[in-house]
């Protein structure tokens, strides 16, 4: 059984993956989150030519999946852990090369490019992490290109807090919550669309997991 200890220290992981642990941890949450990430971008309607940012790309293992939705998308990946910065490019060499997918290190809050830069931005599993919503999610509107689509995914808040790291560093967000956040700024729901999954969690157990995609438009 897990100690609070082990708990803590897997709850820091899934915020920051570090070190053999950290690489262990990302593919398990690349296995564990494909449906919502594959979710995530099927909400944003890609379009040929689009240039896509997402926040928190993790190991990066649904890219191939991503650029193989329409032709000459360009890839942008942020990331705040210096290790899933190495591993997205390790593995997707390929997509760096031929300079469809390009990978940056940020602070979690200023997104370092331009304003109305992308067509299309999603992240999947990181708004519990952000430890300043409104600004973070102003500055997506801000790099978003008018009429552009963002997509931001998450586990409902009745399914997260019934695991037991959630009471380390995460904040949940229920859809009554998220629409709060949302009015903050400039941006427009378009659609929410929630699904449910019977998965293996985090810990090991078998669990019926409630998730959300909230498609916003500038």
């Amino acid at each position: 059984m897990a100690t609070e200890q082990d708990l803590e220290e897997l709850a820091s992981q899934l915020r920051q993956p570090t070190g053999k642990k950290g690489v262990e941890i990302a593919d398990m949450m690349n296995e564990t989150n494909i449906r919502m990430t594959y979710h995530s971008i099927s909400q944003l309607n890609v379009a040929d030519g689009n240039v896509i940012l997402e926040l928190g790309h993790g190991n990066g293992g649904h890219l191939s999946f991503l650029l193989d939705k329409a032709k000459n998308l360009v890839y942008h990946g942020l990331e705040i852990s210096g290790l899933m910065h190495q591993e997205a490019q390790s593995i997707n060499n390929t997509f760096v090369t031929t300079r469809q997918a390009y990978f940056h290190l940020y602070d979690g809050v200023a997104i370092p490019f331009s304003e109305n830069t992308f067509d299309r931005i999603f992240t999947v599993n990181t708004i519990y992490f952000w430890s300043n919503p409104e600004v973070l999610l102003s500055e997506l509107y801000r790099v978003l290109k008018p009429t552009g689509i963002a997509a931001i995914t998450f586990a409902q808040k009745s399914f997260m807090e019934q695991l037991p790291f959630t009471q380390f560093g995460f904040e949940l967000y229920d859809n009554e919550k998220l629409t709060r956040l949302v009015s903050t700024t400039a941006f427009k729901i378009l659609d929410t669309d929630t699904q449910t999954e019977y998965i293996k969690s985090k810990t090991g157990e078998m669990v019926n997991r409630a998730f959300t995609t909230f498609a916003l438009q500038k």
